[in-house]
């Protein structure tokens, strides 16, 4: 493990020069790396290509979305609203007692580490969110690449060496590792100049580096997206009125990069009557239509095909579609809270449809779900009623409440909220989408009574 070791060193020796760097020097270092990403041309996108089995538009659009968040965190760099810059003046003539001049900024954590993940080769790998959130904050970065995509996860990182080398900066700001097995992973976690981890990916392997997080000598925040079924309730109104359109825009959500998203739609809700049966037709018929697509990697493929496996055995379920392009089964709302395995995420194109009686089961459901990323609600006017009552129990289960569309699109933006209660994320506080995601990798100091020669410039300003 002595590559872990010294790119961590490195990251530590580099901390001081990066984090005082000015705040323009950071945003334009942040702009580099989306222009020698750029730079790579072709070569990137084939590469991920022959790597992913993705198609050329999805990379391309993701290499869009990844240059892209790097610079709308320039942006919010040069604007400096994360430095939370408060001042309390002295009052010395203050009863009984005198109060202290008191200044706080937010300052950069420290090293991150950050676990490039298997569905995103370009925007939550190597130079993804957590990588541009955290060298937006100040923090040098090491990134273990993930081994489903080794050549990707290389050039992204010849890329971000390139802007470190040309804005500049010490060469520790950033470092990638590499290895299979968990040996480099718990190396990187547990190395003590190391003061944050990011983290996207499988609930098992997101659990075990939390606990090695946890249980360091000196623990740190472990920021981990584990797991999510992300539940879309059929409204009776909506369903009534549009459901053949649902149920065949449901498939194509739920089949969108072969189901390969965290937040793909594993999960319906409906009352029972109305249009159901029109919504299952209509599902079903996009379904059989939906052509097999080649996932991500032989693992993947393999945990999905024994999820499906299970769940057409269940006893418990029915088959409502189950072909090569996806795959939708159907239980009662007792079935479902009599058996809390059915609430679990297969990773892939594949939902349970839960029939509720009335209302009150819908909420029952509801209430015994775990943390989601997102919560969906198809509802037309004779509708919100209903979904009043439910909002505040939504906003207890996921980070993100949509109506009328499905939740496969994630907007980089400052209003973005991609995190929600555990197991949808190790912490429910943050997002590891939009500007709101540097948060993560900051925290406060203050400063009492420090002469102005001794402050940091920022903080003379107020």
């Amino acid at each position: 493990m002595s590559d872990v070791a010294s790119a961590c060193a490195a990251a530590e020796a580099a901390f001081d020069a990066y984090r005082d760097a000015p705040l323009e020097a950071r945003a334009a270092f942040l702009e580099r790396i989306a222009d020698e990403i750029m730079a790579l041309g072709d070569e990137l996108i084939v590469t991920a290509m022959a790597e992913t089995h993705l198609p050329r538009g999805r990379l391309e659009g993701e290499r869009g979305r990844t240059c892209g968040q790097l610079r709308l965190f320039a942006a919010e760099v040069r604007a400096g609203k994360f430095l939370d810059l408060r001042h309390d003046p002295a009052q010395p003539a203050r009863t009984p007692l005198p109060r202290a001049d008191l200044r706080l900024r937010n300052i950069p954590l420290g090293p991150v580490a950050v676990f490039g993940a298997s569905n995103f080769p370009l925007a939550f790998s190597v130079a993804g969110g957590d990588t541009s959130a955290a060298l937006a904050a100040g923090c040098p970065v090491v990134v273990k690449a993930h081994p489903a995509h080794p050549g990707t996860s290389a050039l992204a990182g010849k890329a971000i060496r390139a802007a470190v080398a040309a804005c500049g900066l010490p060469a520790g700001v950033f470092a990638l590792v590499a290895g299979e097995g968990t040996a480099v992973g718990t190396a990187l976690v547990t190395d003590p100049r190391i003061k944050a981890v990011g983290f996207t990916g499988s609930r098992a392997g997101g659990l075990a580096l939390a606990a090695l997080a946890r249980t360091r000598p000196e623990p740190v925040p472990f920021y981990g997206e584990l797991s999510a079924v992300n539940p879309v309730l059929l409204l009776p109104a909506a369903l009534s009125a549009r459901a053949t359109a649902l149920g065949t825009a449901f498939a194509g959500s739920l089949t969108l990069g072969a189901g390969q998203f965290c937040t793909n739609p594993g999960l319906l809700l409906a009352v029972e009557g109305g249009g159901l049966e029109r919504f299952i037709a209509a599902a079903n018929a996009a379904l059989a239509a939906a052509p097999a697509q080649t996932m991500l990697t032989a693992g993947i493929a393999s945990a999905y095909e024994h999820g499906v496996t299970a769940r057409a055995a269940h006893p418990a379920l029915t088959a409502l579609a189950n072909r090569a392009g996806g795959a939708l089964f159907a239980t009662t709302a007792a079935a479902f809270l009599a058996d809390p395995h059915l609430g679990e995420e297969i990773f892939g194109p594949t939902a349970l449809l839960v029939r509720c009686a009335n209302a009150a089961e819908l909420r029952a459901v509801l209430e015994g779900l775990e943390g989601q990323l997102t919560a969906t609600l198809h509802l037309d006017d004779a509708d919100h009623a209903l979904a009043r009552t439910l909002l505040p129990l939504l906003e207890r289960k996921a980070g993100r409440i949509l109506a009328n569309g499905w939740p496969t699109g994630v907007e980089v933006c400052s209003a973005m909220v991609h995190g929600g209660p555990f197991p949808a994320t190790t912490d429910s506080r943050t997002t590891s989408v939009g500007t709101k995601a540097i948060e993560r990798f900051l925290r406060p100091v203050c400063y009492q009574d420090l002469p102005e020669s001794l402050l940091p410039p920022e903080l003379l300003a107020i």
